[in-house]
């Protein structure tokens, strides 16, 4: 499912890494502990290619919630409308997916995530595995400019074409 209607969906974008990145995830992360801190079973994280230092990546903090269920933090979808993010149902059996402000100029992604799933273990270990490895990284960035070329305008096709390296990093394929 497509977070956003054609036509209304920003551009993929790959840009140089910005030093001012950790500074808005912090600023964001304490507002979202704040509101969603009947829900959090553990701290929120920056993970994406923004949460690493030196990658280049897509101008958007991504920050991952970690809730004790689906289920019982359907609540904050509405709670986090207060901070100008959008709800959008996809991947609704994993995860709770927002945008802010809008799909069309995005400045964050949220993932509310059950805290110790596949999806949560995965983006924290692949994050760490990209912290970690310069090299894994730089190959990262290159995958990530050719696809973004090849995809300008399907964010999800370029999403979904990262995967096999992905889950090659991680030992998964």
């Amino acid at each position: 499912m497509r977070t956003s209607d054609a036509g209304s969906d920003a551009p993929v974008e790959v840009v140089p890494y910005d030093s001012s990145w950790p500074h808005r995830f912090l600023e964001e992360q304490a507002l979202l502990a704040e509101i969603l801190s009947p829900w959090l079973v553990a701290p929120v994280e920056h993970v994406g290619s923004t949460a690493v230092p030196g990658l280049l990546a897509k101008p958007i903090i991504d920050i991952a919630a970690p809730v004790a269920s689906l289920e019982a933090s359907r609540p904050a979808i509405e709670a986090l409308r207060r901070l100008g993010y959008q709800h959008f149902p996809y991947k609704p059996e994993q995860m709770h997916w927002f945008c802010k402000p809008a799909p069309a100029l995005r400045t964050h992604h949220l993932h509310l995530l059950p805290y110790g799933g596949v999806l949560w273990s995965e983006r924290l270990a692949f994050r760490n595995a990209l912290r970690a490895n310069a090299e894994l990284a730089a190959q990262y960035a290159e995958l990530k400019l050719r696809l973004a070329a090849l995809h300008r305008a399907d964010r999800e096709a370029y999403t979904d074409a990262k995967s096999e390296f992905i889950l090659a990093a991680l030992g998964v394929r």
